[in-house]
């Protein structure tokens, strides 16, 4: 019953959008004509729809929805500004390969403002920008890519002639946004700019605005997972259920570990000791030289990249954490375990070569001290009968 209600409340939203005015395109080309131009069937697109609506964790009747869905994008406004980064976020997303059913949904929402794609520069981008934010006030969805320099150091970020930083820019876009989406583990967390010292004093975008903001993690996200988000957002008008982590738990709600092919090689024992020996050339698990995807919530290992074809750990390199907060600082080095990575000083006496095993032993030692004084309390003061 209660899945009949969510059925019948999504198709009414849908049929809401219907009547919604298209905001992009003059030639009344539908997303379905203009998939089958680039020789996506229809068929295709109806399998592609099924594994999306698998993948948000929707039962399987509602793939004529996600389907649906697809085919309204032409509907929403987009505004997707770039800030400390190296436009791998983009580039994963538009990666034209076919091209991907993915790439040609999200050139097809109306993309009010993105500085690597758009035509327009300087007075007249701002000027965009402007317009977009007064025009879709309250409607449009923001999509925010790097990290963001912020306070006294936000002048290492300046946008546009006017030399506007990229931190007013994203609290002013975000100020009038229904929807706000942190594209990639820059934008999400501070990624590798915001990495010790962090010079720049470079921030995740919701330490910038008191709104909601959904982490996209990742370096880069999948194309699915972003693509995702904006199905979800034109199905339920609503932002996803979250992790501790801000991230949608349909794409970040399992380990790394959890769907790994090579999980098996770990249950049984088996390891790659080093890159190229005969463990590697059979298959093993890459956890001795370093994976981190025992400690990693993602959907890397279920989805993959670049059309589904691979991704780094099918490839022979271990998960590197990329989609965890601080991963550049608490995930490295990338080929050691974190059983022998070393720490930086944070833990005061234990010096700047201390590595997780002798922390842990001491961590461990104190632990067992607290445990041991534990059993003489119990000892002495018996529960009275």
């Amino acid at each position: 019953m209660e899945q009949d209600k969510l059925y019948q409340s999504l198709n009414e939203r849908l049929g809401k959008l219907t009547n919604f005015p298209k905001l992009i395109g003059s030639d009344n080309k539908s997303i379905s004509s203009l998939l089958e131009e680039h020789g996506i069937s229809r068929r295709d697109f109806m399998k592609w729809a099924a594994g999306m609506t698998a993948m948000l964790s929707l039962p399987a009747t509602f793939t004529p929805l996600v389907a649906k869905a697809a085919e309204l994008t032409d509907r929403l406004p987009v505004i997707w500004l770039h800030m400390a980064e190296c436009t791998g976020c983009s580039e994963s997303l538009l990666r034209s390969d076919a091209p991907t059913i993915d790439s040609l949904i999200f050139d097809y929402i109306s993309l009010e403002y993105h500085e690597t794609l758009m035509a327009a520069c300087g007075w007249q981008a701002e000027e965009n920008l402007e317009h977009a934010i007064k025009k879709y006030k309250g409607k449009y969805v923001l999509m925010v890519e790097g990290g963001i320099p912020a306070g006294k150091s936000s002048y290492f970020l300046t946008v546009g002639p006017q030399g506007q930083t990229g931190e007013s820019h994203a609290k002013e876009a975000a100020e009038s946004a229904a929807a706000i989406f942190a594209i990639g583990t820059c934008s999400s967390f501070g990624g590798v700019q915001a990495a010790y010292p962090n010079p720049t004093n470079a921030q995740p975008l919701h330490k910038v605005t008191d709104k909601p903001v959904i982490n996209v993690p990742g370096c880069p996200p999948s194309e699915k997972n972003i693509v995702g988000q904006v199905l979800h957002y034109l199905l339920f008008g609503t932002l996803p259920s979250l992790d501790a982590y801000n991230r949608p738990k349909w794409a970040y709600g399992l380990r790394i570990h959890d769907l790994c092919e090579r999980r098996g090689h770990f249950d049984a024992g088996e390891f790659v000791q080093e890159f190229g020996d005969e463990g590697a050339k059979k298959g093993y698990c890459l956890y001795k030289v370093g994976c981190k995807g025992p400690y990693t919530f993602n959907n890397c290992s279920r989805e993959k990249f670049n059309q589904h074809t691979s991704w780094p750990v099918q490839a022979g390199h271990g998960c590197i954490g990329c989609s965890e907060p601080d991963f550049w600082d608490k995930m490295g080095p990338f080929e050691s375990p974190l059983a022998d990575r070393l720490y930086h000083s944070v833990f005061g006496g234990l010096g700047a070569d201390a590595t997780a095993d002798k922390i842990g032993v001491t961590v461990l030692s104190a632990a067992a001290i607290g445990i041991a004084a534990h059993a003489a309390i119990t000892i002495v003061k018996k529960p009275k009968e």
